[in-house]
């Protein structure tokens, strides 16, 4: 639900949407959990479930005519709705269940606004699809107790935890810088690029490590942390990510904060793409990608 005389705008949507989901996050931390066996050693867990749904109930109420695809749920909604959203509950299921704080919820409309809610650290990354920043809540006391949805306007969502009690403590614009040199890479599988492409050789590239500093999260809230400068870039293998649940919202804030977002191939993101190398400037993804195509073989 968004609390507002005003017809919400879908920015606000998608951040009441993506903390709703965190709080549940947030809530269940440190729980036994049920596991839900997706094969090939991947899981859902019961905390994934409950988050979706609580993502759910934000967009059915302020947008009862659009489609959801969640990553647990499938796509739900008439099937000739025009707009849908992308939803994935917790990503770096593994990391949560196993006690690690890297995880992320992210909530994107195809081809429009995005939100990305990080929740133990208080803050959402958000885009409207022009422009990008991230609020969060400064008293170090934990999540959501200084939000509201966007800029100012209060929004209510999940029933089950405090999303949103008054004006946002802080709000930034974000600014991509490869100064860090700190670059993520998904090693997790499939590996549909191998033997062209495999993200192990390049970290094993000499050139890599010369330039640059490996770091493995697994999960794409590094995407949002190269929006926000704190990463110089982002690289996975995989096919079109443009419309996937998982990397939707990061791309999304990443392309409105001024990254430069291409595939592994240096082509553009979209059907005929393979995968992503997402950096904060043009000299950062210029090196990244002669170590990609100058390992001997072509991607």
């Amino acid at each position: 639900m968004i609390d507002s005389s005003a017809s919400p705008t879908d920015t606000e949507v998608a951040a009441a949407a993506a903390l709703a989901g965190a709080e549940i996050v947030r809530a269940r931390y440190g729980r036994l959990h049920s596991r839900i066996d997706k094969g090939a050693g991947d899981f859902a867990t019961d905390v994934d479930v409950a988050a979706e749904e609580a993502i759910l109930d934000v967009i059915r109420g302020a947008r009862p005519g659009d489609a959801v695809h969640g990553e647990e749920g499938g796509r739900r909604g008439a099937v000739d709705a025009v707009r849908e959203w992308l939803v994935d509950p917790l990503c770096g299921t593994l990391n949560y269940a196993t006690g690690s704080h890297l995880v992320a919820v992210n909530v994107a409309l195809r081809n429009g606004p995005a939100a990305v809610a990080d929740p133990f650290s208080g803050e959402v990354f958000l885009t409207d699809g022009v422009t990008a920043w991230v609020q969060y809540d400064g008293d170090g006391d934990g999540y959501g107790k200084g939000w509201t949805g966007v800029r100012g306007r209060r929004v209510a969502g999940h029933a089950s935890g405090p999303v949103a009690r008054r004006r946002p403590v802080g709000e930034e614009r974000l600014a991509p810088t490869g100064d860090t040199r700190l670059v993520d890479v998904n090693l997790d599988p499939p590996f549909p690029g191998a033997p062209a492409f495999r993200a192990v050789d390049l970290l094993a590239h000499p050139g890599f490590v010369e330039r640059f500093r490996p770091r493995v999260v697994s999960t794409t809230l590094a995407l949002a942390w190269v929006a926000a400068g704190r990463r110089a870039a982002y690289v996975t293998d995989g096919g079109d990510l443009s419309g996937s649940v998982h990397f939707a919202a990061g791309i999304a804030l990443c392309r409105a904060a001024g990254c430069v977002v291409t595939g592994v191939d240096g082509g553009p993101v979209g059907p005929e793409g393979r995968g992503l190398v997402v950096a904060a400037d043009a000299e950062t993804h210029g090196l990244l990608m002669s170590l990609i195509r100058g390992r001997g073989r072509s991607v």
